[in-house]
């Protein structure tokens, strides 16, 4: 039974919340202050500040927290700008051990940089007296030095800024057809890779007889390679291939007899792992590579091998090289080359090595592979390559006329009417220059021989059988276009046109020139190696750097100057011969096993080999140097920059400054390696 409803209560109850809702509290009343610690959480009124005071603490920590970043990173740039300095310092200093540059380029830009430097104080001067906006009349009554600077104003309008348009005009034609011609490589590319178009093999020697293996020679030429002939010897003998169908030729052109002892030891040690391998050293070293490899070439049991494999000292083909890249040759009479990629062991070792790898990545991916796909005909690289030895002696076989043996072979080979396949799915590890000194001398030779060549060869080709199309791409795209422009209108676009156009305004070069197409190259030269992204400025500031040395090397090779003929051995590290060589030990413990060895005879071997290690650790001391050509240039680009700077030219300034800086840097050798 409920209780009935008492509205008596009810009734008052709603008129007394009536009544004390209509009261109003005054802020300090002491009703007020119980209603507001009522309302709260049942602490004091004290608990609000400290809350307030809390969080100011805090905020003051978090601010001295920043503070003391700003000052580690603060610390950090000037510390690096002190050591930048005395690097610097120190290496202006040791640079009179290595001589002066007494090319006849170096003394040119010396003297540009002097001419550079007279017209920036000149310029300086007007500025500060207020002539630089408003040039003074030459009818007003002035001073010596404003006289001199109203007729410079009337010479370089009249006589100088028109040549230096004319020659800006042209350089900017040849610099968007050779941009175009880079565009189209990339189509190609883009072409081959949504068609899928790829060489095919005729036969799969993973399950063919071992009397369907050809005979095939394998060649390693080396001179002087202390750190890496192990691992190169090592990954050649432990190829997959019948051992009674090859035989390996290591081409010793040392100089040094330790060296020469060290190799020796290697050779008996694989042969007495049951190997075909020989050594051989000529006594005459003349010719380079191209006469170690035409002296082998001369050996008479040459003559029972089909095929020729060729591996620098420092490359390490897979155990299945042969087997990938001999199948091509099957069926295809007119196959001369097959080709393979490089892939590099230290790309990611330092600046300069990733700069090298974005470059040779779009050399393989996208130049090779194009024009082997649509007209067979492509540079040899001189190593990762088989050749079969018929074509080799038909086309003339190894000349010493040019210090790139390997572009001539293959012109004369393409010249005959032989095809070439290039593989981009083969790849084969080798190792990258780290050092700028080593980079730079490499750079210097594939640029010079390739002008020697085209001077050798421009008739041959007229002359030649082969089609008009095949002429005209020999002529105007391989040589003239990949070869002597690119160089061309690199050097003289960037590093010295478009400094003396900030000095002689008349003549102007667009921002679309200096910054939004090569921008755009640079994209497209990096998509082959899409990891590389983040470093496509200092590439692109890199490239132009290194315009000097192939300009130089262009000029020389083109008109035979004495530095067209130099033949310097690219300075390898070996940095990754210790893990290989666990590797080979133990590809190569069934040879042991499945041969009978005197072990007296192998231990001698090992013996001799452990005491010749050591001298590995003695060498000359390497040094970083100064390079004067660069350094020329960055004063002469920086002061450009000033110019710049003074008249507001906005991008024009900014390229100025980080391409001077970009050569700064390059001439006090602080990319790549650092030994000194």
């Amino acid at each position: 039974m409920s209780r009935t409803p008492n509205y008596e209560f009810q009734e008052w109850w709603n008129k007394q919340r009536e009544k004390n809702s209509n009261v109003d509290l005054a802020e300090d009343s002491p009703a007020a202050a119980f209603t507001t610690l009522d309302i709260g959480s049942g602490t004091d009124g004290g608990g609000v500040e400290k809350e307030r005071s809390r969080n100011a603490r805090q905020l003051s920590w978090v601010w001295l927290l920043k503070l003391q970043q700003a000052a580690a990173s603060l610390g950090w740039v000037s510390g690096g700008a002190v050591h930048l300095v005395r690097t610097a310092k120190r290496r202006i200093a040791e640079s009179a051990s290595f001589g002066g540059d007494s090319s006849r380029l170096y003394r040119a830009i010396r003297v540009f940089l002097g001419v550079v430097m007279v017209l920036l104080g000149l310029e300086l001067v007007a500025y500060f007296k207020g002539w630089h906006f408003s040039p003074p009349d030459p009818g007003d009554v002035l001073g010596m030095l404003g006289v001199v600077y109203a007729k410079w104003l009337d010479v370089r309008a009249a006589y100088l800024s028109p040549p230096l348009q004319s020659l800006a005009n042209l350089c900017t034609v040849l610099f968007i057809v050779q941009s175009v011609d880079r565009v189209v490589l990339i189509l190609g590319c883009f072409w081959i890779k949504f068609r899928r178009l790829k060489p095919l093999a005729s036969i799969d020697y993973d399950t063919a007889a071992v009397h369907d293996f050809p005979m095939v020679l394998v060649q390693i030429p080396m001179c002087n390679e202390r750190e890496v002939y192990q691992q190169s010897i090592g990954a050649v003998c432990i190829m997959d291939w019948p051992k009674d169908k090859m035989l390996v030729q290591v081409l010793d052109d040392s100089d040094e007899a330790d060296i020469q002892q060290l190799i020796k030891a290697e050779v008996l040690k694989w042969q007495q792992r049951g190997v075909r391998i020989i050594y051989r050293h000529r006594l005459i070293r003349t010719g380079y590579k191209a006469g170690n490899l035409k002296s082998a070439m001369g050996c008479d049991y040459v003559k029972d091998f089909e095929f020729v494999a060729i591996f620098d000292a420092d490359f390490q083909p897979t155990p299945d090289f042969l087997k990938k890249t001999v199948p091509y040759f099957k069926g295809k009479d007119d196959l001369a080359l097959v080709q393979a990629r490089w892939a590099f062991v230290n790309k990611d070792e330092n600046l300069l090595t990733r700069l090298q790898n974005i470059n040779l990545s779009f050399h393989f991916e996208v130049e090779q592979q194009v024009n082997g796909i649509f007209i067979n005909f492509f540079g040899f690289n001189g190593t990762a390559g088989v050749w079969r030895i018929k074509a080799l002696e038909e086309s003339g076989g190894w000349l010493e006329r040019t210090t790139v043996e390997d572009m001539d072979i293959a012109v004369r080979a393409h010249l005959c009417g032989w095809k070439f396949i290039f593989l981009n799915d083969v790849k084969c590890l080798c190792e990258l220059p780290e050092t700028y000194e080593a980079y730079k001398k490499q750079q210097h030779r594939w640029h010079s021989g390739p002008m020697q060549l085209f001077r050798l060869c421009f008739f041959d080709i007229l002359r030649s059988k082969v089609s008009w199309g095949k002429k005209v791409n020999l002529i105007f795209l391989f040589f003239l276009l990949r070869k002597l422009i690119l160089p061309f209108y690199s050097f003289t676009l960037f590093c010295i046109i478009l400094p003396l156009t900030m000095f002689l305004p008349e003549a102007e070069l667009p921002a679309w020139v200096v910054c939004y197409i090569p921008g755009i190259m640079s994209i497209l030269s990096v998509l082959p190696a899409p990891r590389s992204f983040p470093f496509i400025v200092p590439y692109l500031l890199f490239e132009n750097t290194m315009s000097v040395t192939k300009f130089n090397a262009m000029i020389s090779g083109l008109f035979r100057f004495g530095s067209s003929y130099e033949w310097v051995v690219t300075k390898k590290l070996g940095r990754s011969s210790e893990t290989d060589l666990v590797a080979f030990e133990k590809e190569a413990e069934p040879l042991m096993r499945s041969n009978s060895l005197h072990r007296s005879s192998s231990d001698s071997g090992i013996e001799e080999l452990s005491k010749l290690e050591l001298s590995k650790k003695i060498g000359k001391t390497k040094r970083n140097r100064l390079f004067r050509k660069e350094l020329y240039l960055a004063f002469i680009l920086l002061a450009a920059s000033v110019r710049s700077l003074l008249s507001a030219q906005g991008i024009h300034f900014y390229f100025l400054l980080f391409q001077g800086i970009s050569f700064l840097v390059v001439g006090l050798d602080l990319i790549g390696e650092q030994v000194s």
